[in-house]
């Protein structure tokens, strides 16, 4: 057992959508009125007594609390301190509710932006400040969470978004201002919060300041300082760790170390050059150090010796070192052993995060030198590094006799010519991004089809018979390029990696991505090719039945790789080649069939932007020409399309520009088009698709807002370069919401259209 005051052995975070998914049904059935709000808490009251016991009975010392959410951590902090925007609390609905408006938006009061969080699949809601705004310690859940697990014989500790990350993460109301300006505001309901936790026996309280894991200013610096000299001031409060993840902390490892606080959570796996530096100053000596040497992020199992060689470092500088996570295990599957039908010697390299809790109490027992048995994780390390099959000699071969040409098209100009020629599409030509609602029949017969209960030729005809529904209804809407629909299609990404050379794939290895959205990352360990075409057939017959195009449908490299758990035994560069190859058959297979129009999505381009600019010049020297490397082998009559969503483009913007594609479809409609001053400043002078309609919420837009957010992107972009569409994909959102919104988008595009030049 850990030392008397001393954190010992813990996780950052855990898992909350339950093994089962069984909090995604519940918000679900809670959001489609057929269920009650009690329901809906009995539900998450199990899982999180579900989530404390298994902990506790794995062996941890420390047990968080406050991981779980019904949305978003970020959302919960916005509204524990009373800061959500005044257009929902005037709302008069429940605080639940409220929360949710927040979250999914309702008709008189759009949702709050999302984006993703930090270089992850996560999404977070982001929250809007300005110099009015004022907080107060308005909700109860730590502390009612921490009395849940007083009642089971816990003492957790309560997790919480840090002050500082807090308010970098919000969006300023007003030009100018910036939300740092509220630290002095934000930090006594912070204090008042710790005091109340005190009350409650509560020992530690973890506030996790990830923000520091990127380039920051001396200003934030400044307030990092500030932040928690301030709260460690407090006589009356629990003791304070400050988890730092998804990259070293840099210089703000010094400035924590200065403080009060008592101790920190350092990332051993996303960057541990930080920690020879560290020792080398004696800054933690006052202080406990949890060791992060167990990823949080990817299904690896942990190679022992290689980890405690990290947190042994540590020892020898710091007051006392336990281990733990990289960060939360929010972002890995609950459970390898539920995966009963996986090849057996590709599992065994595997840790989801319940065998990470098993990882993290055998490497401290092992930190704190106890005899344990680390011989069963070194076999698994080792077989998987002497595992010939993952290479592949002729993917290898063809990876290296790829020539620069290989990523060039001709220039833009000429291909707008002849792609207008071939498509004679009018001016703000409309269309869709992908997907339409995946109805609980197309969900049946998939799921019927998966198991054998529906053959082949008659789960042909039951795909055929809902492609040929959605083509119908787009014709009727009056949408210009059509799509088929994806009927056939479980996920983006899994859809392919089912039809790839080197990846395996899970029946129960969910992962949270937002709310109640679900995904299955594959698990990319090999070598990739593609045997087969993977959506010719799908395309082909949507095309067969309409005189207008229909876009094929392709997952982007750089978005595989995002949302999979990737080898790591191999440089990406290597691996994103491979994919980009797989993918540029495909496009070559679609041209062949007649398809005029290919999109290939890249939404995670941002997403694995590295936190620290000094590394980005690296990551789009292979980022881009993985995209390139996919689509350059299309004819100029061809128009390649990109989609990319939920993200904070600034960063990016020159690789956009880089990638080459004819058309970018792109979120806009909560951040009010703002992106294309953007891109305009960057010049970007293709074909762009601003998102007018936001799909991730279920309020349908009239056609005046729409027609309102058109008429801003003619402000920035000439008519004969935008696009209407909406912001991403609709296989989340019911034909009820989607009939009526992509009405009112086409109305709103021949409105402007009938309108002179």
């Amino acid at each position: 057992m850990h030392a008397v005051n001393t954190i010992g052995t813990t996780v950052l975070g855990y898992p909350r959508i339950g093994p089962a998914r069984e909090l995604k049904r519940a918000l679900e059935a809670y959001w489609a009125g057929t269920t009650t709000e009690e329901e809906l808490q009995t539900t998450a009251r199990r899982l999180r007594e579900q989530t404390w016991t298994t902990l506790r009975d794995q062996g941890l010392d420390s047990i968080p609390s406050s991981t779980f959410s019904f949305y978003d951590q970020v959302l919960d902090t916005t509204a524990l301190f009373g800061a959500l925007p005044e257009r929902f609390t005037r709302l008069g609905l429940s605080p639940l509710d409220t929360y949710f408006a927040a979250a999914r938006g309702v008709p008189d009061a759009p949702a709050l932006e999302m984006t993703k969080w930090f270089d992850t699949n996560y999404h977070y809601l982001v929250p809007e400040l300005g110099p009015n705004s004022r907080f107060a310690l308005t909700g109860t859940t730590p502390i009612d969470e921490v009395r849940e697990a007083r009642a089971l014989g816990i003492t957790p500790r309560p997790v919480l978004v840090g002050p500082v990350t807090f308010l970098l993460l919000a969006k300023a109301t007003e030009p100018g201002f910036s939300p740092l300006e509220l630290l002095d505001e934000l930090l006594p309901a912070y204090a008042e919060l710790l005091s109340e936790l005190a009350d409650e026996g509560v020992e530690w309280v973890q506030l996790d300041e990830p923000a520091f894991a990127a380039d920051r200013a001396t200003s934030e610096f400044n307030a990092l300082t500030r932040a928690y000299h301030w709260l460690a001031k407090e006589k009356h409060r629990p003791k304070l760790l400050v988890a730092g993840y998804f990259g070293g902390l840099g210089r703000a490892l010094g400035v924590l170390a200065r403080s009060p606080i008592e101790a920190l959570a350092l990332d051993l796996v996303t960057d541990a050059s930080f920690v020879d530096k560290a020792a080398a100053e004696g800054a933690l000596r006052d202080k406990e150090v949890l060791a992060g040497i167990v990823d949080g992020r990817n299904i690896w199992r942990t190679d022992p010796d290689v980890a405690l060689a990290r947190a042994a470092q540590l020892k020898a500088t710091a007051a006392h070192v336990s281990v733990s996570t990289s960060c939360s295990l929010l972002h890995v599957p609950y459970d390898v052993e539920a995966e009963t039908d996986f090849n057996p010697r590709v599992k065994n390299w595997l840790a989801f995060a319940q065998q990470k809790v098993d990882e993290v109490v055998l490497l401290g027992r092992a930190l704190n030198g106890e005899n344990v048995d680390l011989n069963p994780a070194r076999a698994a390390v080792a077989d998987r590094a002497s595992a010939e099959e993952l290479n592949d000699a002729g993917v290898r071969a063809r990876v290296a006799a790829l020539q620069p040409e290989d990523t060039v098209r001709i220039p833009y100009l000429e291909r707008a010519a002849a792609q207008q020629k071939s498509l004679n599409l009018p001016p703000l030509p409309t269309t869709t991004i992908g997907s339409f609602p995946q109805t609980s029949e197309v969900r049946r017969a998939r799921a019927a089809h998966r198991t054998g209960k529906l053959d082949d030729n008659a789960y042909r005809t039951a795909m055929r018979t809902e492609i040929d529904r959605v083509v119908r209804l787009q014709e009727d809407l009056g949408l210009d390029v059509l799509v088929h629909g994806e009927p056939e299609r479980n996920d983006m990404v899994q859809y392919f990696a089912e039809q790839l050379t080197g990846f395996a794939t899970t029946d129960f290895g969910w992962v949270q991505s937002y709310g109640s959205r679900c995904v299955r990352p594959p698990i990319l360990f090999g070598d990739v090719s593609r045997p087969n075409p993977m959506t010719v057939g799908w395309t082909q017959y949507a095309q067969s039945r309409t005189d207008r195009p229909v876009k094929g449908m392709l997952t982007g490299p750089v978005t595989i790789l995002a949302w999979s758990f990737v080898r790591d035994d191999q440089p990406l560069t290597d691996t994103a080649r491979q994919v980009a190859l797989a993918v540029r058959d495909e496009v070559a297979d679609l041209e062949a069939a007649g398809i005029r129009v290919v999109q290939v999505d890249e939404p995670a381009l941002r997403e694995l932007l590295p936190l620290h600019a000094a590394d980005r010049e690296a990551y789009f020297d292979w980022a881009v020409p993985a995209f390139r490397l996919a689509t350059s082998g299309a004819a100029a009559t061809t128009q390649i399309h990109t989609h990319m969503c939920y993200s904070e483009f600034g960063d990016v913007l020159p690789a956009i520009d880089a990638l080459d594609a004819d058309v970018t479809s792109i979120e806009a409609a909560r951040s009010k088009m703002e992106v294309l001053a953007d891109l305009n400043d960057a010049g970007f002078a293709r074909g762009v698709g601003p998102g007018v309609y936001d799909i991730h919420s279920p309020r349908v837009p009239d056609q005046t807002e729409l027609t309102s957010l058109v008429r801003t992107a003619l402000s920035a972009v000439p008519a004969e370069r935008l696009w209407i569409n909406p912001d991403c994909g609709l296989k989340t959102r019911g034909y009820a919401e989607v009939e009526p919104a992509l009405r009112h988008l086409v109305g709103a595009a021949r409105e402007l259209r009938a309108e002179p030049r």
